[in-house]
């Protein structure tokens, strides 16, 4: 335990007052030589938020004075949630008069005030202190005057426009899209004053969207020098020395499934029926941990960037090319290295045997998700005649997958059937189409073969008792399900027994009854928003959704660090590397990998969904004065949401609305008209008329038809 940890356990401590420095030099027998490294200590902890400095000198935790300690969420209507450290805390409502020019994304320390100004909100806080500033730099458009500019950010989260002086334009017009870096932070009177670092382009020119968005997550577009260097000096072949080490499975009928754009293929697998009438199931993942060394210049990279991010029009790679569309893709025809785990699956869906081994593979086909769908869905004659050598195989996943799947529901896991759609764009990177994404037969099936193998990992690595980083989703709070639960009231539903916990299977059974309803999206919705975020951890939690104790994330080292991080345990598992020395190590570093993964993947959540709600706002310009049929999907004091079949999602003004004067019930998700008794409510299907498409606030503004 360090120095500063042990200064936190002493005032940890119950009913410990503050206390002065002396005080606790005497307690941890701090030498009085030491006396200034240790106020050097002292003051490194106040500036990083862990210590308190009272009037009088003395040093105290922040939550002891009444303090909170975490980060904001800023609204583009000026005010800001408070995020607190402690998972314990619940958000702290910050009006703008109380941020003291804290932005969005800050870190901070807050005082809680007593008495909000609003008795519907719990609690309301007031910034004290800016510990880190979150915005170094600020993609935004710039608009120009005679002798000065402004930034105006593209996050609506960050209400401050940049003023930018003349000096420090450089060359940027009106219009541009540029990065900006803050040389002054706001204070009451002034905006932030920065410096244009790079222009990105006019805001109409193909692609400066795209890239803005880039730059606005730090989404790292290039590979340093040195991480290419090493890239391109790995081999692009499997040599015959490494065959020689490893268990030579090439002789299976190994086969990938995956999307017809896919280029990095990591997963294969293998499939036959063995004497006794049970599976035997192969999953192949290939072996980049056998390419990517821990603390190389690769490694230390894909850690940085953690996971891979699928933005609209192109890929943010974890991994060089060389890698992930090279040696590490499982090409067809192609000796490739693998991690693979064969598992024998009984009649009933339970894994009762399995091995982990390293081993050299080679794929016979690749297959498409939407081909192989027409073949077990369609019997698409042209398909099932280039598929025929392995329709025999196909028609056996298709059977172990439905009985995978009959086990994970029996047991409660939780299928959300939510809509995805592809942006369709042209040569320009205009949207010229958005579908909805089909999850056929083989979709489930690779998901049911990558569901059971990732849950074997994590079973198998539990009982081991080694370190480990974990795929967990903790139980749902019981406020939140409460709140659910009031709100499927207005559909005519409820949850059974949720007075001290609940089972998955509750929410698995809501989901059957409303599939095929109209208020299937919406309920799917809002029940997805009631639960916890699925995160990574060195604790093993469970999974609530998938109602397993046992989780992780093994079968995508290409994409995500999380599974190259667990492929290298496993590995110095089986070669007997975990010493003493080394499992320490682990314990060490597995938390703080897990939390920073788990940002990395929040990160690129955020950036893929920016791009494709871009793309559908931009879909939306020429369909000024068209009609559409919609469902709500939102309801506020101000307006209705309503989402369209194609999952663009639009804004009707309470005050556009002219048939009755509308009052919001916020109870009961809906709006109430006072003379005529209407109600517009959640899932409510409306017919609604473009009225407004704002690309640069990334808005749409519908009216209701009928009203």
């Amino acid at each position: 335990m360090d120095i500063k940890e042990k200064i936190l356990e002493i005032l940890r401590e119950k009913n410990t007052p503050p206390l002065f420095p002396d005080r606790l030099m005497e307690i941890l027998e701090i030498s009085e030589q030491d006396r200034y490294i240790f106020l050097d200590i002292l003051d490194d902890m106040v500036e990083e938020g862990k210590l308190v400095m009272t009037r009088k000198k003395k040093y105290a935790l922040p939550e002891t004075l009444g303090f909170l300690v975490g980060r904001l969420q800023g609204n583009p209507k000026g005010f800001a949630f408070f995020i607190p450290d402690d998972e314990n805390e619940e958000d702290v409502f910050i009006p703008p008069e109380n941020l003291n020019t804290a932005m969005h994304n800050d870190r901070v320390m807050i005082r809680i005030l007593r008495n909000g100004r609003n008795p519907e909100r719990s609690r309301e806080g007031e910034v004290c202190k800016i510990l880190t500033r979150a915005n170094k730099t600020v993609v935004g458009t710039f608009e120009k005057d005679r002798n000065f500019g402004f930034v105006i950010p593209d996050d609506p989260r960050i209400t401050n426009d940049i003023f930018v002086s003349k000096d420090n334009m450089q060359g940027a017009e009106t219009g541009h899209k540029v990065v900006v870096e803050i040389l002054r932070w706001p204070d009451l009177r002034r905006n932030p004053e920065g410096r244009i670092v790079e222009i990105l382009g006019h805001r109409d020119e193909a692609g400066t969207d795209i890239l803005s968005i880039i730059r606005q997550f730090n989404l790292p577009e290039e590979f340093p020098e040195e991480v290419e260097a090493v890239a391109k000096k790995i081999p692009q072949s499997v040599s015959q020395d490494e065959i020689a080490k490893r268990k030579d499975l090439r002789h299976l009928k190994t086969f990938t499934i995956d999307g017809a754009d896919a280029k990095d293929l990591d997963d294969a697998i293998s499939i036959e029926k063995m004497e006794n009438g049970n599976f035997k199931l192969g999953v192949h993942i290939a072996d980049v941990n056998h390419y990517v060394f821990a603390n190389s210049p690769i490694d230390k990279e894909a850690y940085v960037r953690g996971t891979s991010v699928y933005l609209v029009d192109r890929v943010v790679p974890m991994l060089p090319k060389e890698l992930s569309n090279g040696i590490c893709s499982l090409n067809p025809g192609e000796d490739r290295l693998a991690m693979s785990v064969i598992m024998e699956i009984n009649r009933q869906g339970r894994v009762v045997d399995f091995t982990i081994e390293e081993t050299v593979i080679r794929s016979r086909k690749r297959m498409i998700y939407e081909e192989v769908n027409k073949i077990l869905e369609e019997k698409d004659p042209e398909l099932t005649a280039q598929y025929e050598d392995f329709i025999e195989e196909l028609e056996m996943a298709r059977e172990l997958c439905e009985i995978l799947n009959a086990r994970r529901v029996e047991r409660g896991s939780i299928d959300f059937n939510l809509v995805e759609t592809q942006i369709i764009l042209d040569e320009n990177g205009k949207p010229v189409d958005i579908k909805p994404v089909e999850r056929g037969i083989s979709n489930r099936m690779i998901e049911e073969f990558m569901l059971v193998c990732n849950e074997t990992i994590a079973e198998y690595m539990y009982w081991q008792e080694l370190p480990f980083m974990y795929r967990v989703h903790e139980d749902p709070d019981i406020e939140k399900m409460l709140d659910f639960n009031e709100f499927i009231h207005n559909f005519g539903y409820h949850l059974k027994g949720i007075g001290e916990g609940i089972h998955p299977k509750v929410l698995q059974e809501l989901l059957e009854n409303v599939k095929g309803k109209p208020e299937e999206g919406i309920i799917s919705a809002v029940m997805l928003r009631s639960l916890q975020k699925a995160r990574y951890s060195h604790e093993n939690l469970g999974h609530f959704g998938l109602a397993t104790k046992n989780y992780c994330h093994f079968t995508a080292p290409i994409r995500r660090y999380p599974d190259l991080m667990i492929h290298r345990i496993i590995k110095e598992s089986i070669h007997g590397k975990l010493n003493k020395k080394r499992i320490k190590e682990l314990e060490e570093i597995l938390p703080g990998m897990a939390e920073h993964c788990s940002k990395r993947e929040r990160v690129a959540d955020e950036a893929e969904r920016e791009t494709d709600d871009l793309k559908k706002v931009e879909f939306m310009l020429d369909k000024l004065g068209e009609e559409f049929d919609g469902i709500i999907s939102g309801v506020t004091n101000y307006g209705i949401y309503v989402q369209l079949p194609n999952t663009v999602e639009g804004l009707v003004r309470i005050s556009t609305i002219e048939d009755d004067y509308y009052v919001y019930n916020e109870k009961h998700y809906c709006l109430i008209g006072e003379r005529t008794r209407r109600i517009l409510r959640l899932g409510d299907s409306v017919r609604v008329k473009v009225a407004k498409v704002d690309l640069i606030m990334r808005n749409i503004d519908f009216v209701l038809v009928d009203s």
